[in-house]
């Protein structure tokens, strides 16, 4: 199978959640690979300083909050914890270093060649990597995405006064006062570790509500709970400026629509206003390839650049940026590739908040649904009815499902819930075979479960629920 004109059958360019399964997957089909990283570790933004780390962190405080904040007291069991912070950070690390050392092996058992430095195109089949010129017959791109930065608020990791992710990921210090710019997923999640461990938190939102792209009811309940949990909300506000003066941080904030400057002071601030797609570096036009009007990698439906040997996946190209979105988008290039048929249901990838409690959707909003006309049937139902989390003491969120009125198929699904991230695998498998809501209502369900709201909640689309 492989063309020996080239020293690879495919170049993967980023090993991140993306890039690290093409990788493999190509390899387990036969092709000669390697895979171009300049981290020291494997796994990308994800693995090192996003999704596993944060999880890590969010499990820790939450384990700290409920000794700490009353529910172990509800149930009878008495605590005064205290926290060793450092234990906490070193657990954390101990769990990062367990799967990026995973995926080098992983590497290694599937025959996939790490070139370790930073990849520039020399041409469309070339790629020159820490001064070695590397040829490949196919070039993935899956470079992922980096912090966006926000001007007049200089980030500085190091000096861990104002961070972005990464730093909020290694404070060595529970902050007294964080403010947290941009009510999005990242920001909310690490405001909610700081809180959990004792910080003051707020939030400056620059739109009128926290979550965008959401489903409306789950931004407001969202919200609701946030504050019931002591988060400050500065919703509609915009940060101009900020200066470090010791420990002390100085905010700036207007309104958004601008006007009625008042400062904000604050021990730590986390800039988290979202992320853009890494091209810089790359030498994108050498290869004959340009960004679009957000920096990011042009595709059609295979996942194949206008150049036809390379391809993109991942944060670098248009749509949501989730590990497991690219991850998918990893299996389906390499089977392409190959020569085989590797797709990807844009239309049913899961959203996940991982707050207390977490958030979860897939498919459209009820935003959406108007937006493009259809006509559709909501069912709704609350935790609260829910027996599972009645005796667990865990009634925050509902269940919301979306279906198309003439048919009943379910467009789409979205839950606040303790276990909303486990619960939305369901809904995606129904989507994935084109499920209605009776197909769910006439699911049987495990009682006592948390599940069983999501079956409620299908019922609740013809107005029925049993429990409510």
């Amino acid at each position: 199978m492989a063309d020996h004109s080239y020293d690879y059958d495919v170049l993967i360019i980023g090993a991140g959640p993306g890039g690290y399964v093409a990788a493999i997957r190509a390899a387990q089909l036969g092709l000669k690979t390697a895979c171009v990283e300049s981290r020291a570790t494997l796994g990308g933004t994800c693995l090192n300083v996003g999704c596993i780390p944060s999880k890590a962190l969010l499990h820790g405080s939450e384990l700290f909050d409920e000794a700490a904040g009353g529910h172990f007291a509800t149930w009878g069991i008495t605590a005064t914890p205290t926290l060793d912070l450092g234990k906490m950070m070193a657990e954390k690390t101990k769990a990062v270093g367990e799967l990026t050392g995973g995926i080098e092996f992983l590497f290694k058992k599937n025959k996939v060649t790490w070139l370790k430095g930073h990849a520039a195109f020399e041409d469309a089949h070339t790629v020159n990597v820490g001064g070695e010129k590397v040829t490949a017959k196919d070039i993935v791109i899956a470079t992922g995405s980096s912090v966006t930065p926000l001007p007049g608020v200089t980030v500085d990791n190091a000096g861990k006064r104002i961070v972005d992710s990464t730093g909020a990921l290694e404070l060595d210090e529970v902050p007294e006062h964080l403010v947290v710019i941009g009510g999005g997923v990242i920001g909310l999640e690490l405001g909610s570790v700081w809180r959990r461990l004792g910080a003051k938190v707020t939030v400056v939102e620059f739109l009128d509500q926290l979550l965008p792209g959401l489903d409306g009811d789950v931004r407001k309940e969202a919200g609701k709970i946030f504050k019931k949990q002591g988060m400050n909300m500065m919703l509609g506000h915009k940060v101009t400026g900020a200066k470090v003066d010791g420990k002390t941080v100085t905010l700036t904030i207007e309104k958004a629509a601008g006007g009625d400057e008042q400062t904000l002071e604050a021990s730590h601030v986390l800039v988290a206003i979202g992320r853009r797609p890494n091209t810089e570096g790359l030498a994108l036009d050498k290869a004959g390839l340009t960004v679009n009007a957000r920096g990011q990698v042009e595709i059609d439906h295979d996942f194949r650049t206008a150049v036809p040997n390379i391809w993109g996946i991942g944060d670098v190209v248009p749509g949501p940026m989730l590990a497991h979105k690219a991850e998918d988008e990893g299996i389906a290039v390499a089977e392409n590739i190959a020569g085989l048929t590797g797709i990807v249901n844009h239309d049913v990838i899961p959203n996940v908040v991982y707050t207390a409690p977490e958030i979860a959707g897939v498919g459209i909003t009820e935003e959406q649904a108007k937006e493009r006309g259809l006509s559709v049937n909501i069912g709704k139902f609350p935790m609260m009815a829910n027996s599972r989390a009645k005796a667990n003491r865990d009634t925050d969120g509902f269940v919301k499902v979306i279906a198309d009125a003439e048919t009943d198929r379910v467009l789409g699904v979205w839950i606040i819930a303790s276990l909303a991230g486990s619960m939305i695998a369901e809904a995606c498998v129904a989507m994935e075979f084109g499920a209605t809501s009776e197909d769910i209502a006439y699911t049987c369900h495990a009682h006592p479960t948390h599940a069983e709201a999501l079956k409620e909640a299908a019922m609740a689309v013809t107005g029925k629920p049993i429990h409510m």
